[in-house]
């Protein structure tokens, strides 16, 4: 039953040694010299018993199984708890034996008190030793040298790093000190290592380790708070000095590891990250959990977060509408693995196809849904506005409908800035979705009484047609990276903040939501493109314009320099949750929309491309001049990267 190794039968053969000897020895500590001799007979009798005790008890307790190099304080309080079960057995055979007449019972605790100090105390022996022995040998591993580590952060992942890289016999690092986070003060020392200074001197301390011929090979971020400008001082520095940078992963991580787990890169969205928002997520639950909840293009970057984020939230059933095949599996198999109780569909439908859209509704019946399926590649959709309307605006109608004839409760549309003042054919086909939602929505009739929320952000970080992973790609190809103006703006926020934003919205009430306003994102500031390839370029660990060529391309079909979240006549108002703004969008009656929408959709169905163009400038208001404006601003922007080449 207990197999025990050749190397674990020592460690075993050891304790039973210390047991056996603490007896007497516990018994010598409580007598007197003349009183320990008149005892012997029965002392002899009683450390037979009490080994044999410990035998047993060291068996099922299986102490062998812990190393004695890492023993930890749970490894402790086994042992201790292992010494108190053997005392107490022992303590109740010998008093039914011989009731313990002439021997003190003091003897008992003062066992326990040798036992369990014996046996922790030669663990924690080796384990310095091996400690001390490892440190020593950390400055040089097969003839080279390990690599400097700087730590900033003062916290348990730092702590945890220095003793999963003291326990790992491959070790390349060797770290030389920790920067203060505002956790432990200056000169305190973990784990042997010393707390040099904060996190505000970093510049200071590394020349102050150079010149002690300690010069910081990498710089690891141990403080996972450490984000937005603080992180982006740490970046200049490294960038500075051409000190790689890394974060490492969480405290947890880093404990279950017996070597030094591997480091991450510096991600571009810890620079941008913004103070989070206060959320209601009781509010949010009680809009999920346990309703049947349905998402189109539920294997899109925004979809797919949707539908992992609203699993967390315990709903009864969630439907998955999605038109690539491999998408849809891959957000399927998402759910199975993380969520495997959560029922579910997967349906592989267009969501142009309204008879398609129908039966699955029909056989569905979703009490919540979120459609976030679009076409949303501005410069591909120029060439192509009936594939856009079909998508954007036809299969946006199809899913409301939808919505009205099954009496949903909510629907929320996923929108985009593109949609505020229009001038590409993609920002176009989205707000006159959103007026048909809008329109819908302030359309009253008892008899249907679904609620649309429609949901208006910019740019999220890391989605498919995002810059970002293109940046990355022209990175790991060694460059150039291209940008298309010096002075491009765009709003950022990362996909998790922006679904929890979404999530949020569709948990707003009739009284601070009126029926046809539209929910704008707070987004922050917009940030400029070229700074953020020189950050990709700075994470690297390279230089912009040396190591990495950064070129000019000029706007392409559809692009402005900047966007905007709201119109100039939108009157835009807080709400009582950070992170959600409202636009009083203008917006006709809904019979006016539909017979715009329908007339549209009908031309795009021919493929009459110059036909939707013109339709687009009758519907939206000043859009043709907008688009004017654009394409001579380009046109300039064209000639004068010319006339600099």
């Amino acid at each position: 039953m207990f197999k025990i190794a050749p190397r674990t039968a020592c460690i075993f053969a050891f304790d039973l040694l210390l047991a056996s000897v603490s007896l007497p020895l516990a018994a010598l500590l409580r007598l007197n010299w003349e009183r320990f001799l008149s005892v012997q007979p029965i002392l002899v009798e009683m450390t037979i018993v009490f080994t044999a005790v410990s035998f047993v008890v060291l068996l099922f307790a299986r102490l062998h199984r812990v190393a004695w190099r890492f023993i930890s304080v749970n490894d402790a309080l086994l042992i201790t708890s292992t010494v108190a079960a053997i005392n107490v057995i022992f303590l109740t055979i010998m008093f039914m034996w011989i009731r313990l007449d002439g021997v003190p019972r003091a003897i008992i605790p003062i066992n326990i008190f040798v036992l369990t100090s014996t046996m922790i105390g030669s663990r924690l022996v080796l384990r310095l030793w091996h400690e001390r022995r490892v440190s020593k040998s950390s400055m040089e591993l097969d003839g080279q040298k390990a690599a400097y580590v700087l730590l900033i952060g003062a916290t348990d992942a730092a702590e945890a790093f220095i003793l999963t890289n003291l326990r790992d016999h491959q070790k390349t690092y060797r770290v030389i000190g920790v920067l203060d986070s505002g956790q432990r003060p200056k000169g305190s020392l973990i784990r042997g290592v010393s707390v040099i200074g904060s996190v505000d001197e970093l510049d200071e301390k590394f020349a102050f380790l150079t010149r002690r011929g300690m010069r910081p090979d990498i710089f690891v971020v141990a403080d996972q708070k450490v984000r937005g400008e603080a992180l982006q001082q740490i970046v200049d520095v490294a960038n500075a000095h051409a000190v790689r940078l890394f974060r490492l992963p969480d405290a947890n991580e880093l404990r279950r590891a017996n070597h030094p787990p591997a480091m991450r890169p510096i991600e571009l969205e810890e620079l941008l990250s913004r103070s989070e928002a206060q959320l209601d997520h009781f509010a949010m639950l009680r809009l999920i959990g346990g309703k049947n909840v349905l998402v189109t293009g539920a294997g899109g970057s925004i979809g797919s977060e949707l539908v992992k984020q609203i699993a967390a939230l315990s709903p009864d059933h969630i439907t998955l509408v999605e038109m690539s095949e491999f998408n849809l599996y891959e957000i399927d198999r998402y759910l199975a693995g993380r969520f495997p109780h959560i029922s579910r569909s997967a349906l592989i439908a267009d969501v142009r196809d309204e008879s398609v859209i129908q039966h699955i509704f029909e056989k569905q019946s979703p009490e919540i849904v979120f459609h976030a399926a679009a076409l949303k590649h501005v410069p591909l959709l120029e060439d192509q506005p009936s594939q856009a309307v079909l998508t954007n605006i036809k299969g946006t109608r199809n899913v409301a409908d939808a919505c009205v004839a099954f009496n949903v409760e909510t629907m929320v549309m996923v929108s985009s800035d593109k949609a505020a003042h229009p001038v590409s054919i993609m920002g176009a086909t989205k707000r006159l979705a959103e007026s048909y939602c809008q329109s819908l929505d302030l359309e009253v009739d008892p008899t249907k009484q679904t609620r649309f929320i429609t949901v208006r952000f910019g740019n999220v970080l890391g989605s498919a047609g995002s810059v970002v992973p293109l940046f990355q790609k022209q990175l790991a190809e060694g460059g150039p990276i291209t940008v298309t103006h010096r002075s491009m703006t765009r709003y950022f926020m990362t996909i998790r903040e922006a679904v929890q934003l979404v999530l949020q919205a569709g948990t707003l009430n009739y009284d601070e939501l009126e029926r046809g306003r539209i929910v704008v994102l707070d987004m922050g500031e917009p940030i400029n493109i070229l700074d953020m390839a020189t950050q990709l370029i700075k994470l690297a660990g390279l230089r912009p314009y040396k190591d990495i060529e950064i070129v000019f391309t000029g706007l392409r079909p559809g692009e402005r320099l900047t966007e905007s979240l709201f119109q100039a006549d939108e009157e835009l108002v807080g709400t009582s949750y950070d992170g959600l703004q409202i636009a009083n969008a203008k917006v006709g009656g809904h019979a006016f929309v539909r017979r715009l929408v329908d007339q549209l959709i009908l031309t795009a169905s021919s493929h009459n491309d110059d036909a939707v163009k013109d339709l687009l400038d009758v519907a939206i208001s000043d859009f043709a001049t907008r688009r004017a404006v654009m394409h001579r601003g380009e046109d300039e922007h064209s000639a004068a990267q010319h006339s600099e080449i």
